[in-house]
C-alpha cells in the first residue's frame, strides 16, 4: 500500500509524461490506491487530473465518472482543497460537454444537463458567459439546427472573454471553421495570422488550428503555407490517440490535393486506431477521410493496393473503402438517431463525395518543385565565345577535308568535327591509303557517342590497324594507348592495358616530338589515376607539362591544367588542384567550348575555399550542364550557399540531390547524408516541420545502415528542431535518448545533457534542470573539458534557485569556486572564462539576495567588475555594478553605494539597459546618506 506523499509524488510524476497511454497508466495506478488514504484533497485532484489525462490522452469515456465523482465530491463535502482547484473542474465542464456530443449513445439531454448545470456553476461563481455560449453554439452546430446555431455565435461573438475562455488558439480555430462554412476564406486565413504569430502552448494548440487552416490556405492560393500547416499539424497529432480526428482530416487533406500516395502512408500508419478510437465521432470522420482517399486511389488504378490491419487479413483499397463506407454511414445514422435530424450523414456523404481541389501541393519536403523566384540563383552571365561558322569547301579533297577535321578536333571544336566528318561521309568512300583511312578512323573515334565507348573502340582499333598496315608505328602505338585507357575508363584498369600505355610513353620518350610526347606522357598519367597510383600519376603529368609548355599550345597547356587539377585533387594537395583547375577554367571560359569550360568550373567550384567562388562557378557549370557533374555541382553548390547562409537557395539544390541519388539507385546510402543536410538547410531556413519531417527519414536511413555515429547527430538535431516547433516532450525524449546511447562518450553526454537542462529550465522544470545540468558538468569534467563544466555549473546554480533548493545551491557555489581556482592560467585568461566567472558571481548575487542576504553576496561581487571591463563587457559590467550597489546599500552601506553608483552613472552611456535602475538606486542611496 502507498502511502499519500508516494501518490503525491506519482501525480508529479505523471504531470511531466506527454498525453498517452503512459501517462494513463500511471494516473491509473495512483487511482487504485487513492481510496486508501486519509487525504480528501489527493482523492479529489488524483480524479481531476486523471479526467485531463483520460480527455487528452485518448480514452475521454474514461474521463466521465472520474469528472462525475469530483463535481459530486465538491458539491457534498466542501474543503479548501476544492477551493483552490475550482477554476480546473468548472474549465472540465467545456471538455465533458465537448466529449459527451462524440458518442451517439448518450442521450442528447444529458448534453443539455451537463450544459445547463455549467451555466449555473459559471454563473454563481462570478464567471462570464462567453465560453457556455461558445459550447451551446458547438452542440447546436453538431445537431445541425442552423437557427440556433447563428443564434449562439452571435451571443459568443459578443459576451467578453475572462478566465474560462477557451486559449487564444482555441477561439479563433472555431471561428476559422465558421467562416471557412461561410466560404469567408481571406477573412479566415486573415484572422488566423496574429494568432500563429502568438504563443500557443495549451495542448490543443497550434495542431487545431493548424488543421483548419489546411483548406482555407488552399482556397486562398496560400499553398506552401497549406503544406506547412499539414506538416506541423500532422507531426503533432501522428503520436497522440486523442488526435484521431485530426489525423483524417489530413488523410482528407491529401487525397484533394494530389498526394493520394502520402495520404496512403498516413492511412496506412494509423488504420488500426480505429480499433481502439476515442470516440465514434473521431472513427466516423477518420473512416470518412479513408472512404474519400481509397476511392481517388481506385479511380487513380491502385484499387488493387493492399492496407495491412493487425489481427486481419490484408485488404485491397477498394475493399477497405466499401467497408468504411459501411461503417461511416451506419455510425452516423446513429447520431442523427440520437440528435433527430440528419445532419450528422450529411456531413459524412459531403466528406466522402469530396473532389479534388484542382491543385498540387507539394508535400514531401524531398519532392522537386519549381524554383520560386525567390530562390533562383543568379547565373552570372560568362563571356561570350565567339565561334567561326563551319565552313566545308565544296571543291576539298578526302585528305583537306581529314585535315581540317583534325584542326577542329586540335581546337576542342566537337561540332565542327563531325559536320567535316559527316561532309565527308557524304561524299566520299573510306580512303583506299591506309595512312589517310586511319587517321580518319582515329577521327570518327574522337566524334562517336560518348555512350558506352564501343563505337569508339571499334573505330580507334581499326584505326590502330590502319597504321600499322601504313608502317606508322608511333601512331598505331599512341591509338592503342588511347584504347588502353578507353578501356580502364570504362571496365577496368589491368597491368596489362598499363603496359600498353608505358610502352607507348618510352617509344615516345626515345622517338617523338614534343607534341607526341605530351599525349604519350599526360595519357600515362591518366592511367596511374585510374590505377589509384597517385605519386607516379602526378610525377608523369608533371613530365607531361614541361612538353606541353614546349609546344606553347595555350589550349594544349589548359587542358594538362585540368589532368593536373585532377591528379593533385585526388592526392589531397587542393591548394595546387585549385590553381590548375582556375587555369583551366579561365582559359576555356574565355575562349570555349562551353563544355571544357563547365568541366574546369566543377573542379574549382569543389576545391575552392571562398563559398561566393564555389556558388558563383558552379552555377555557370550547372547551366551548361555537365554529363555526370549536375551532382555533386549541386551538392557543392548547396553546402556553400549554406555557408553563406542562404539556406533557402540551398534547400533548392540539396532537394535535386536527393532526387538524383535515387535516381541512380543510392545503393551505398549516400542519399541519407543528404537528408541530414536538407534537414539542417531546412531549420537554419526557418522551417522547422519541413526539417522535422527529413530528419526523421535520415535517422530511419542511419539506422538502417547501422551508422551510428551520423544517427547520434541526426538524433541531435532532431532535438533542436522539435525545440524550435515546441515539441518539448519529443525533444526532451530524444535527449534522454541521446544520453544513454552516448554512455561511452563523456564529451558527448555532457553537450547534450547541458541542452537538456536548459530545456527543461525553459519549461520551469527547475529541479530536474539541476539535476540534468549535475550529470551534464559531471560528464563534462570527465570529458577534460574544463571550462564547459563551469559554464554547466553556472546554469546548475540558476535552476536550483528557481528551484528554491538553496543548501544545493551553496554546495555548487563552493564547489565551483574550488573548480576556478584549479584552472590553469592559461585557461583563467581566456575571455570568455572571464566572463563566465564574473557571471557567476552575479548568479550568486541573484540567489543571496532574493532571500535578503545582501551581506552575504557583498564578497561575491566585489573584485568580479572590472574584469568584465577588461574584456569590453560594458553593459554586463554595468548591470553587475548595480547589483553591488544595491547589495551594499541594503545591507547597511548607503555611502559606499552612492560613490559606487556615482561612479558608475559617470561611467554609463544613457543607452545602457542598466541606466534607469541604477538612477532610481543612486537617488535612494543619497536619501538615506543626507538623512
Amino acid at each position: 500500500m502507498k502511502t499519500a506523499q508516494e501518490l503525491w509524488e506519482l501525480l508529479e510524476e505523471a504531470q511531466h509524461l506527454p498525453y498517452g497511454a503512459a501517462q494513463i497508466a500511471l494516473v491509473e495506478q495512483v487511482l487504485r490506491h487513492v481510496d486508501t488514504t486519509d487525504d480528501p484533497a489527493l482523492r479529489f485532484y488524483a480524479r481531476l487530473f486523471a479526467t485531463t489525462a483520460y480527455i487528452y490522452g485518448g480514452e475521454p469515456v474514461k474521463a466521465f465518472p472520474t469528472f462525475s465523482w469530483c463535481v459530486a465530491d465538491f458539491d457534498r463535502n466542501p474543503g479548501p482543497h476544492h477551493q483552490r482547484w475550482m477554476h480546473n473542474l468548472l474549465w472540465l465542464f467545456k471538455n465533458m460537454v465537448n466529449s459527451l456530443t462524440k458518442f451517439p449513445e448518450v442521450p442528447l439531454e444529458r448534453t443539455y444537463a451537463v450544459l445547463d448545470d455549467m451555466e449555473r456553476r459559471y454563473r454563481e461563481s462570478g464567471h462570464g458567459m462567453q465560453a457556455v455560449y461558445k459550447h451551446r453554439y458547438l452542440v447546436a452546430q453538431h445537431v445541425g439546427r442552423t437557427g440556433e446555431v447563428a443564434e449562439w455565435f452571435e451571443k459568443w461573438q459578443a459576451a467578453p472573454r475572462d478566465t474560462l475562455s477557451d486559449c487564444a488558439g482555441c477561439d479563433p480555430t472555431t471561428l476559422v471553421n465558421h467562416l471557412a462554412d461561410q466560404e469567408r476564406y481571406e477573412e479566415a486565413a486573415e484572422l488566423a495570422g496574429p494568432v500563429l504569430a502568438g504563443d500557443l502552448s495549451c495542448s490543443e494548440q497550434p495542431q487545431s488550428i493548424l488543421s483548419e487552416l489546411m483548406p482555407v490556405y488552399l482556397r486562398t492560393g496560400r499553398l506552401r503555407e497549406a503544406a506547412d500547416a499539414h506538416r506541423r499539424s500532422y507531426m503533432i497529432e501522428r503520436n497522440n490517440l486523442a488526435d484521431l480526428w485530426g489525423v483524417g482530416d489530413h488523410v482528407r487533406f491529401c487525397a484533394r490535393t494530389g498526394n493520394e500516395h502520402r495520404g496512403l502512408e498516413i492511412l496506412q500508419r494509423h488504420v488500426d486506431w480505429l480499433d481502439q478510437a476515442p470516440s465514434p465521432a473521431a472513427a466516423m470522420n477518420f473512416a470518412a477521410s479513408a472512404v474519400l482517399l481509397l476511392r481517388r486511389l481506385t479511380e487513380l488504378g491502385h484499387g488493387d493496393t493492399l492496407i495491412r490491419r493487425a489481427g486481419r487479413a490484408d485488404v485491397t483499397a477498394s475493399a477497405l473503402a466499401g467497408e468504411l463506407e459501411t461503417f461511416t454511414l451506419e455510425t452516423a445514422a446513429r447520431f442523427d438517431a440520437r440528435n433527430g435530424t440528419r445532419h450528422q450523414s450529411g456531413l459524412m456523404a459531403e466528406v466522402m463525395e469530396s473532389k479534388p481541389y484542382g491543385v498540387n501541393v507539394p508535400l514531401s519536403p524531398t519532392a522537386r518543385r519549381p524554383v520560386s523566384p525567390e530562390t533562383k540563383i543568379v547565373t552570372p552571365e560568362p563571356p561570350r565565345v565567339v565561334t567561326p561558322p563551319v565552313e566545308v569547301p565544296e571543291a576539298a579533297t578526302p585528305a583537306e577535308l581529314i585535315d581540317l577535321a583534325e584542326k577542329h578536333w586540335l581546337e576542342d571544336r566537337e561540332d565542327a568535327l563531325r559536320t567535316v566528318l559527316a561532309t565527308f561521309g557524304a561524299r566520299f568512300e573510306v580512303p583506299a591509303d591506309p595512312a589517310l583511312a586511319a587517321r580518319l578512323w582515329l577521327l570518327r573515334g574522337f566524334a562517336a557517342p560518348d555512350d558506352d565507348g564501343a563505337a569508339t573502340r571499334s573505330a580507334w582499333e581499326r584505326a590502330a590497324a590502319l597504321f600499322t598496315e601504313a608502317g606508322d608505328t608511333g601512331e598505331a602505338g599512341m591509338t592503342r594507348a588511347r584504347l588502353a585507357v578507353q578501356k580502364a575508363w570504362t571496365d577496368e584498369p589491368t597491368d596489362e592495358l598499363l603496359a600498353v600505355v608505358e610502352a607507348n610513353a618510352a617509344h615516345h620518350d626515345a622517338h617523338g616530338d614534343a607534341r607526341s610526347r605530351a599525349s604519350a606522357w599526360v595519357r600515362l598519367s591518366q592511367m596511374y589515376r585510374l590505377l589509384q597510383r597517385m605519386d607516379e600519376a602526378n610525377e608523369a603529368g608533371d613530365r607531361s607539362d614541361r612538353f606541353a609548355e614546349e609546344i606553347g599550345d595555350p589550349r594544349r597547356v589548359a587542358y594538362h591544367a585540368m589532368i593536373r587539377a585532377q591528379n593533385r585533387a585526388l592526392a589531397d594537395r587542393s591548394e595546387e588542384a585549385g590553381a590548375a583547375a582556375r587555369l583551366a577554367w579561365e582559359f576555356y571560359r574565355a575562349h570555349g567550348p562551353a563544355r571544357a569550360a563547365a568541366e574546369a568550373a566543377v573542379l574549382v567550384g569543389q576545391l575552392s575555399e571562398s563559398p561566393e567562388e564555389t556558388v558563383a562557378v558552379l552555377s555557370e557549370a550547372l547551366a551548361v550542364g555537365v554529363p555526370g557533374a549536375e551532382l555533386p555541382s549541386r551538392l557543392h553548390r548547396a553546402r556553400a550557399l549554406m555557408n553563406l547562409d542562404r539556406p533557402d537557395e540551398a534547400i533548392d539544390d540539396y532537394v535535386e540531390v536527393v532526387a538524383l541519388v535515387a535516381a541512380n539507385g543510392d545503393g551505398d546510402g549516400g542519399g541519407v547524408f543528404v537528408r541530414h543536410e536538407l534537414a539542417q538547410a531546412y531549420k537554419q531556413a526557418g522551417r522547422p516541420a519541413e526539417a522535422a519531417e527529413v530528419a526523421e527519414e535520415a535517422l530511419l536511413g542511419f539506422d538502417r545502415l547501422g551508422a551510428e555515429e551520423p544517427a547520434l547527430d541526426t538524433r541531435f538535431l532532431l532535438a533542436a528542431i522539435y525545440r524550435d516547433l515546441d515539441d518539448s516532450s519529443r525533444a526532451l525524449q530524444l535527449y534522454r535518448d541521446l544520453i544513454e546511447r552516448l554512455e561511452g562518450n563523456p564529451a558527448g553526454r555532457g553537450q547534450v545533457g547541458e541542452q537538456a537542462g536548459q530545456l527543461l529550465y525553459d519549461l520551469d522544470r527547475d529541479s530536474e534542470a539541476a539535476l540534468t545540468f549535475r550529470a551534464a558538468a559531471a560528464a563534462l569534467h570527465e570529458a577534460g573539458d574544463l571550462v564547459a563544466e563551469l559554464r554547466v555549473l553556472r546554469r546548475r546554480l540558476m535552476a536550483l534557485n528557481y528551484a528554491d533548493e538553496v543548501p544545493e545551491a551553496e554546495e555548487v557555489i563552493r564547489f565551483a569556486e574550488r573548480r576556478y581556482a584549479e584552472l590553469p592560467a592559461e585557461l583563467g585568461a581566456q575571455p570568455g572564462v572571464v566572463w563566465g566567472r564574473s557571471t557567476f558571481a552575479f548568479e550568486v548575487g541573484n540567489l543571496l539576495m532574493r532571500r535578503g542576504r545582501y551581506a552575504e553576496a557583498l564578497p561575491h561581487l566585489r573584485g568580479a567588475v572590472e574584469p568584465l571591463r577588461g574584456i569590453g563587457a560594458v553593459d554586463d559590467a554595468d548591470r553587475l555594478e548595480g547589483m553591488l550597489a544595491e547589495a551594499l546599500l541594503r545591507s547597511g552601506s548607503p555611502g559606499e553605494a552612492e560613490r559606487v553608483l556615482d561612479d558608475l552613472l559617470k561611467r554609463m552611456s544613457p543607452e545602457s539597459p542598466t541606466r534607469e535602475l541604477a538612477t532610481g538606486l543612486y537617488a535612494e542611496a543619497r536619501a538615506a546618506v543626507q538623512g
